[in-house]
């Protein structure tokens, strides 16, 4: 009785285990990509707002033209984000939360995140008008 109490205790535990494995691997899928961002001195940095869905993995890219010295902020949207990672220059980086990027030269760096909750919000460069994200249900 001891063997079948064991090995039953072995079984729920490995399904435990491989349920919860198969469930984080859904989330972090194939990402949706996203139309870039582009931070150029005086020009919009993206053609459209971005609307978003939360609960889903995206990928978007932020490209600098070095024209400027130039940050992208918003710590409202980025705290509502679970960041997966981002890479720069083949480094991958994984952070437990962004505030800002800023690019001092040309340069590229790929984000691949999920969004957490609701809302509007707003990523902001110096010097173009904010990015407006809507998030859904």
């Amino acid at each position: 009785m001891k063997t079948l109490a064991t090995a039953c205790a072995a079984l729920v535990l490995t399904a435990t285990i491989a349920t919860g494995a198969l469930a984080q691997s859904g989330l972090v899928g194939k990402a949706v990509e996203l139309p870039p961002i582009t931070l150029s001195s005086g020009s919009p940095m993206a053609e459209a707002p971005l609307e978003l869905k939360a609960g889903t993995y995206y990928e978007i890219i932020i490209q600098a033209d070095g024209s400027a010295e130039m940050a992208i902020s918003g710590a409202a949207f980025f705290r509502n984000l679970w960041i997966d990672e981002i890479v720069i220059n083949d480094i991958e980086i994984r952070p437990l939360g962004v505030d800002s990027i800023e690019f001092d030269d040309e340069g590229e760096a790929e984000i691949s995140f999920i969004p957490i909750k609701p809302g509007m919000f707003e990523l902001r460069a110096p010097g173009t008008e904010p990015l407006k994200i809507t998030v859904t249900d």
